[in-house]
């Protein structure tokens, strides 16, 4: 499953999803997790209104199941949730790697049912064309 995390640093999540100068995605497993691919942003990131300055970090998380930001805005949540994309808001920065420790093991038990709906979403990703049938 992709998890994105919004961060000025790579190492926290410790940033609003509008102004973060980074999105890291990683992929987590019960077995482990492993870095996936940075996302960097310009230097135009304050707040301006300027909802186009999402459409890139939209793009970057179009494929992940959870978000994890320090906060984000209405609009931005809305779009988010709209993608299928659950997001978590972090009170303080927080370690990335802990946070991917801690749902490495939640993963090994009996998820929560939240997280069993994005693991879901995360499964109808991947296709079986071996059913499909070709005619000629």
């Amino acid at each position: 499953m992709k998890i994105a995390f919004a961060t000025q640093d790579k190492e926290r999540v410790d940033a609003h999803f509008g102004w973060a100068k980074s999105i890291v995605v990683y992929d987590v497993s019960p077995e482990g997790h492993r870095f996936i691919e940075s996302f960097d942003f310009g230097d135009k990131l304050e707040e301006d209104g300027d909802e186009d300055k999402l459409a890139p970090k939209l793009d970057a998380i179009k494929d992940v199941a959870i978000l994890y930001v320090a906060a984000i805005g209405g609009s931005g949540a809305a779009r988010v949730v709209a993608m299928k994309i659950h997001p978590i808001k972090v009170p303080q920065p927080e370690s990335i790697a802990e946070i991917l420790e801690k749902l490495q093991v939640v993963l090994q038990g009996t998820p929560p049912p939240w997280l069993r709906k994005a693991l879901a979403k995360d499964s109808e990703r991947s296709f079986n064309f071996e059913d499909d049938e070709v005619t000629p």
